[in-house]
């Protein structure tokens, strides 16, 4: 008899090959603005390196969206873990033999943020094919659990920690989670993941790139949706810009110790993955969701008026919690209301929406810190909570009205 808590053996492979993946994203999300700081100290610079992971969801993720609904999403997924483990090599060895300049980084940020558009697009596309709408809160929740565990309680530590040791180490141990991950995804047995779109007598890819543009702007509960989202994580990434200097020079924090205090925040999304799907349960989707992304506008506002860094370990405790929340219901809430057959399209629009901005908000930041490095946080953070104070009725109402659980 078939266990009821189980997702299921294709939901389990995949998930496992996005957990070796994560494990090697904790390493270098520690080590890159380490990396960044010790090939610059132009604040514009520091900030555009984080700036250039997302401006490819810019400029290319309505296309590659559309891409996607149209060819087989597990190949997809093995040819970026490929292309991802190639760059990260790439990169290790460049900085093995001191070659490496800063603008050398932000190319190779920009090329893995590129293929990080094909697989978060391919894998949002592939999970509500593998999971019935009842079981989508709690596989989101076990791969918020998974990034939550893998990349911040285990990947970032160590990142930081290899990075003191060997600058290049955390890069070429992320060559190898993203060569273990395209290895689990080939044995996901292809009848998992069987695509919706039938090849024969389909629209072109302009008709469908245009379809999706179409049903997102028509439906305008998604589009008011996506436009609140954008603005909230453009005050986020204001906030964020310059975190590595402002923890390192203002807070203090040895650089051997800046991924085990990223640690804190990872507690906090830890236990918001764990509770979400039990929290909807019982006080509803729409209300969870509302005061989870209020809250965590309010915790960034408080790590740029940390007095100390025990101060900001509690407020990154209660935004992990808040955001890691806010990200498993929202996915669910996506999942919900957007057909898979044209996921792959309205998925890359609203994120160019919403991560297209991210880049120009980290850019401000950048700016901003040039006045105080607590300032990027100030500013970004009370720009969140008067967005996310402005659509808090809506979104407790969207929410709830698509709550079937």
């Amino acid at each position: 008899m078939a266990n009821p808590k189980s997702l299921g053996a294709a939901f389990n492979r995949l998930w496992l090959a996005f957990s070796s993946s994560k494990l090697g994203d904790g390493l270098m999300a520690a080590a890159a603005p380490l990396l960044a700081i010790s090939l610059t100290q132009d604040t514009v610079l520091i900030a555009l390196s984080g700036a250039m992971y997302l401006l490819p969801w810019l400029f290319f993720a309505i296309a590659i969206g559309t891409l996607v609904d149209r060819i087989d999403r597990r190949r997809t997924l093995v040819a970026v873990a490929i292309f991802r483990a190639l760059v990260a090599t790439t990169l290790a060895v460049l900085i093995f033999t001191n070659t490496l300049s800063i603008y050398g980084l932000l190319l190779s940020t920009f090329l893995i943020g590129t293929a990080d558009v094909f697989n978060d697009t391919a894998l949002q596309s592939v999970i509500p094919t593998i999971l019935n709408k009842d079981q989508l809160e709690r596989g989101n929740s076990r791969f918020q659990m998974s990034d939550t565990v893998l990349q911040q309680f285990i990947g970032m530590p160590l990142g930081a920690a290899f990075f003191v040791i060997s600058a290049s180490l955390p890069f070429g141990l992320n060559a190898l989670g993203f060569a273990i991950a395209a290895v689990l995804l080939v044995l996901i047995p292809r009848r998992h993941i069987a695509k919706k779109v039938v090849d024969a007598d389909r629209p072109s890819f302009k008709a469908q790139l245009v379809e999706g543009l179409r049903f997102l702007w028509n439906d305008k509960r998604i589009m008011r949706l996506v436009v609140a989202t954008a603005l909230i994580g453009f005050g986020f990434n204001i906030a964020g810009a310059t975190a590595v200097l402002y923890l390192t020079q203002t807070l203090g924090v040895p650089k051997v110790l800046f991924g085990l205090l990223m640690l804190s925040g990872g507690v906090g999304g830890l236990l918001g993955a764990w509770a979400s799907p039990k929290l909807s349960q019982r006080f509803g989707r729409g209300v969870v969701l509302a005061w989870s992304i209020t809250m965590t506008s309010v915790f960034e506002l408080c790590q740029g008026l940390s007095p100390n860094v025990y101060f900001f370990i509690i407020a990154s405790v209660g935004a992990g919690f808040a955001i890691a929340g806010w990200n498993v219901l929202l996915m669910s809430l996506y999942h919900t209301l957007i057909p898979n057959e044209v996921f792959g399209r309205v998925h890359g629009t609203r994120r160019t929406l919403v991560w297209g901005i991210m880049p120009i908000g980290a850019l401000i930041g950048g700016f901003v810190a040039k006045i105080d490095l607590r300032a990027p946080y100030i500013v970004g953070g009370t720009f969140a909570i008067l967005v996310a104070m402005y659509f808090f009725r809506f979104i407790r109402q969207l929410g709830n009205s698509s709550d079937n659980t």
